[in-house]
């Protein structure tokens, strides 16, 4: 059975237009970029993640014989072409922002430079990997920026649209500044800490709520952090208080409690003064339950004394957000460049760069979408990361894209950190720009 990572993982009009290229022997150079038309209404900003997984893609990528003989087989291309991809490689340099980069929109994410049959076919696969991390990374960092001082977890993979989806969505979101994930995997593939509780079925199975509590504190002396809302929160509270001298007679502390139900900013005070009451003043509070960026500020607001959340479907699915405009066009073939005039959907051509103002305080001023060979004032936000088919560093430790992310949200306007729609960043167009596109307009009447 052919792999779910196949380079055949892919739509069909990419080897249906590769057989052309064959044909035609159009092997020169071609441009092309990945970028977002536009913000969704829900998002001032967002956060480029998904590179690492990019790369690896680009660095591996071949036909197996196995994926040669289906496509011998379906009966849609020819024997000359499909002997000609058992040697495809992927040769070109790639150009990107770094994962964890604040960008907006019409700027490129990556720009790939390769014969123009590798750069099509890789289209489908780039958008998949770069769009889902960035659309969860997005939504983490609004959370993240929600409630800055507490432990955030992401507790989504049960919801999230498939297996890859859920591993990557933990990796996005702690890139962004999460403290962990309750996805196991994720921590074995990533290095990301893990966190977990336990869930109501494991209190229903038992006939006392504390015998629940006991044993699985002693099951795990380590991490005793004890879901308190399957019957009555605050008198699983009272319960805690009783039990707790019992287990510090074996050596064990309860560390936390978590609250899934109900009026959770209520529960949440009441179990504080049962617990502070009882002497458990060092026990956190941990709140779950349909939770994201607009529902932590509630709770904050509400005055709700949680030290962390959980953050699961809202995050893992995006549900306010869950899809960017973003495309992967044509900017320069055989030297020379070219420009997409559909109605509503025109690019701007030639190789370009994002050009980033700051102010000296390292606040974002404003970014200038310019081409590459006529350089503006400002940071080049694009840098190379692959040449010749060959990555130039080795993968970025997940630690330093956390620290990345971070300078990115502190430097951004304060209206764009807010989670009601801003004023949009400025992004101005290069003067050089509007007079090359211009000029192929001319040139195409």
């Amino acid at each position: 059975m052919i792999a779910t990572d196949s380079v055949l993982l892919t739509d069909l009009y990419q080897l249906t237009m590769l057989q052309t290229y064959h044909a035609e022997r159009m092997h020169e150079t071609a441009v092309f970029e990945l970028f977002t038309r536009r913000l969704p209404l829900e998002r001032n900003f967002l956060i480029a993640a998904g590179l690492e997984q990019v790369l690896d893609y680009l660095e591996n990528l071949h036909f197996t014989a196995e994926e040669l003989d289906w496509l011998a087989d379906c009966g849609r291309f020819g024997p000359d072409f499909i002997a000609a991809l058992a040697t495809f490689r992927f040769t070109g340099t790639v150009h990107a922002l770094p994962e964890g980069t604040a960008f907006f929109a019409n700027e490129p994410v990556l720009r790939v430079t390769a014969p123009l049959s590798q750069a099509q076919l890789v289209e489908s696969r780039l958008i998949n990997l770069i769009h889902f991390q960035t659309v969860i990374a997005s939504k983490a960092a609004r959370c993240v920026l929600a409630a800055p001082d507490k432990l955030l977890v992401d507790f989504g993979m049960r919801r999230a649209h498939g297996a890859e989806a859920a591993l990557l969505a933990a990796r996005a979101a702690y890139l962004t500044g999460f403290a962990g994930s309750a996805t196991v995997l994720a921590g074995i593939k990533f290095g990301i800490p893990l966190f977990g509780t336990m869930a109501h079925s494991l209190i229903q199975a038992h006939d006392r709520e504390e015998d629940a509590f006991e044993r699985f504190a002693i099951a795990q002396p380590g991490n005793v952090v004890l879901l308190i809302d399957t019957y009555d929160t605050e008198a699983a509270a009272h319960k805690l208080v009783k039990l707790a001298p019992r287990l510090r007679e074996y050596g064990i502390t309860i560390k936390g409690v978590r609250i899934d139900s109900g009026d959770l900013a209520e529960h949440a005070r009441r179990v504080r003064r049962i617990l502070d009451a009882g002497g458990l003043a060092e026990v956190t509070l941990f709140g779950s339950s349909d939770l994201d960026e607009y529902r932590l500020r509630e709770l904050l607001a509400d005055g709700a004394p949680f030290d962390g959340f959980g953050i699961g479907t809202r995050l893992d699915a995006s549900t306010d957000a869950p899809t960017l405009d973003l495309v992967y066009k044509l900017q320069d073939y055989a030297g020379r460049p070219r420009r997409k005039r559909s109605e509503g959907k025109a690019t701007w051509p030639g190789r370009k760069q994002v050009y980033r103002q700051t102010a000296a305080d390292s606040a974002f001023i404003g970014d200038c979408l310019g081409l590459e060979d006529q350089p503006r004032p400002g940071d080049s936000l694009l840098i190379k990361v692959m040449e010749h088919g060959r990555r130039l560093q080795p993968p970025e430790p997940l630690a330093v894209i956390r620290n990345r992310t971070r300078a990115q949200l502190a430097a951004l306007p304060v209206a764009l950190r807010a989670h009601q729609p801003a004023p949009p960043y400025p992004v101005t167009i290069a003067p050089e720009l509007y007079e090359l596109a211009a000029r192929l307009d001319r040139e195409a009447h």
